[in-house]
Formats: C-alpha cells, structure tokens, sequence
C-alpha cells in the first residue's frame, strides 16, 4: 500500500502530463489559425520539408510523449503496487525515468519547433544557410530523442521488474 507521501511522485507526472497536454492543445489550435496555417503548408507541412517538423511532429510528441506517456507511466506506477501487492522495484529509477522523460520531450518539442520554424524561414527565402541549419539539427534532435527515449525504457524497465519482482 502507497502511503500519501509516495502519491507525490504519481501528482508531480500527473501535473507534467497535465500541462503536456495543455500545451498541446495550444499548439493544435495555433497551427490551424489561417495565417499560421497557411505558413506551415508554404514549408512543407505535414508531409516533408521543415513544416512537417511543427506539424505533425511537435505537436504530436508534446502530446503523445509528454500528455499520455507520463499519464501511463504516473497510472501505471499506480496501479502496479495495487494489482500485485508489491511495491515499485525503484523509486529512483521512477524519479529518473520522469526527469529524463520531461527533459527529452522538452528538448525534443524546442529543437522541432526551433528548427522548424529557422529552416522554413530560410527555405522561403532560397537561403543556402539551411544545409548548414539542417547539420546542426540532426545532432540536437539526436541527443533530445535519446534523453527522452531512455526515461521511456528506465519506466518499461522499471514497471516489468516490478510485475516480475515475487512478494516478500
């Protein structure tokens, strides 16, 4: 059994989840306001060029990443002391998933929207410059990808040891 002390880890994804997904709703109106619209389909939104970057990738990642994702994970680490009997197999790997988690999508929402924004700018102006902006893009999308994606494993690595872990 959780006591309330613990439910603190669960409250602090579920408001990162929380605010996630208000961002993502933001973004998701933002990008079919007329004007803004029309800009994103000028640079290649959805479908290739940098637009697709801001739309869909972004905004999808803000959402799904960091609104459901962190949902899961506050849900899951949850439930799983409910359902088994058993406590979580870390606290630290929690707290370490939720911050790599929330820093990846962090960074990985910026550089997309950065990037984004940058390389369409430069692309409507035929500026040479974005074969460079796009060198220094792949290695910061890289390194965000990896943040967020090992929190993403350390909670599947944490929640299976859990379930697999027997009772005391």
């Amino acid at each position: 059994m959780q006591s309330p002390s613990e439910h603190r880890h669960l409250i602090k994804m579920l408001r990162a989840s929380l605010l996630f997904f208000f961002a993502g709703s933001i973004h998701g109106v933002w990008q079919l306001l007329p004007p803004v619209r029309a800009w994103l389909d000028s640079i290649g939104s959805p479908y290739g060029g940098p637009g697709h970057l801001i739309d869909p990738l972004a905004h999808a990642h803000i959402n799904l990443i960091g609104g459901l994702m962190l949902f899961v994970m506050a849900t899951s680490y949850y439930l799983i002391p409910k359902f088994t009997g058993r406590p979580v197999w870390s606290k630290k790997l929690m707290e370490a998933s939720f911050w790599c988690t929330v820093t990846g999508v962090l960074c990985f929402y910026s550089t997309l929207m950065i990037f984004g924004a940058w390389m369409g700018e430069l692309l409507l102006a035929n500026d040479p410059y974005i074969d460079e902006a796009q060198k220094m893009y792949g290695p910061l999308i890289a390194v965000s990808a990896t943040i967020m994606g090992t929190g993403l494993w350390m909670f599947l690595g944490n929640a299976i040891i859990s379930l697999r872990t027997p009772k005391k």
